[in-house]
């Protein structure tokens, strides 16, 4: 990823694009950006008009085999960010949205809805789903004794990171998706 500031090397590879967790699963023809791009699921040319959501089992001691969580991450990384705010809602319902586990998923739900925001160009927007992301993992850390880890994935780095998207000016120029957030999601295996 060139172009990328050093200062976030923790979180972002060298590499030209995120690995895939799921590459055989194709991404969607675009990125939904309200008032720019169709709404996937009510507009009829959306790119998830029709589909019924599908339930989802959530076995967080198995997270390497969750279709639905990688599937997430993959369309995170990739700058899909309202995508992968629904695959991992569907999670949150299945994690029965209360307690350290929903509150994890939660902080990813607003993680992404960030991601949406600063695509939009929407700071403040942008700022408060970042700060209400760090405080969820935060509190999902605080439930579970000695949780430094849950579904793979640091929770100390998602502090730092959704921390650091509330307190970094929004580039207005044009940037690839990607690297929007400047996080990359890289769960243990």
């Amino acid at each position: 990823m060139s172009g990328v500031s050093r200062r976030w090397c923790d979180m972002i590879t060298e590499m030209d694009s995120p690995p895939r967790h799921l590459p055989d699963i194709p991404f969607p023809p675009y990125t939904y950006v309200p008032g720019r791009t169709p709404h996937p699921i009510s507009d009829p040319s959306g790119h998830m008009y029709g589909e019924e959501p599908q339930p989802v089992e959530l076995d967080v001691e198995n997270w390497q085999t969750c279709t639905t969580y990688l599937r997430g991450i993959d369309l995170f990384n990739h700058g899909y960010y309202w995508e992968a705010h629904e695959s991992w809602e569907a999670l949150w319902h299945a994690a029965g949205r209360q307690g350290p586990i929903a509150d994890f998923l939660k902080g990813l739900i607003k993680l992404a809805a960030a991601g949406v925001k600063s695509l939009e160009g929407n700071q403040a927007g942008r700022d408060r789903h970042a700060r209400r992301a760090a405080e969820l993992f935060k509190a999902a850390g605080n439930s579970k004794a000695d949780a430094t880890t849950l579904m793979g994935l640091s929770l100390q780095v998602l502090i730092e990171s959704a921390a650091r998207i509330a307190k970094t000016s929004l580039d207005p120029s044009p940037i690839d998706a990607v690297v929007h957030l400047n996080v990359l999601l890289e769960p243990d295996r």
